[in-house]
């Protein structure tokens, strides 16, 4: 049985409308995975910077240092056997207590 052009016509305007409603899902979709991603992004950057001004606010003499010269520093204190002993611990003593709070 062969469809009328009217019938044809009626189709067609029904998968325009169906292509329409699908480009708007998917321009959702890409709008909430930029959302997650802008806000993984902030999330990162606040890190960095309370954890920049905890070091300054510990050690303020590290302001007049050059970003070369504040990272080798940082190089050298993160080799020390002592510090990457107390790395280690920190971050143990943190897996335990996120272990613990998720049972």
């Amino acid at each position: 049985m062969s469809k009328t052009i009217e019938q044809l016509q009626q189709e067609y305007a029904a998968n325009e409308v169906k292509i329409r409603q699908e480009k708007h899902k998917l321009q959702r979709l890409n709008n909430r995975a930029q959302y997650y991603e802008k806000g993984d992004r902030q999330k990162r950057a606040h890190r960095l910077i309370t954890r920049g001004a905890a070091i300054e606010s510990v050690a303020p003499e590290v302001k007049e240092l050059s970003e070369t010269e504040f990272y080798a520093l940082a190089e050298y204190i993160f080799s020390l056997p002592e510090v990457k002993t107390a790395v280690s611990m920190a971050v143990t003593k943190h897996e335990k207590a996120q272990q613990r709070d998720g049972e």
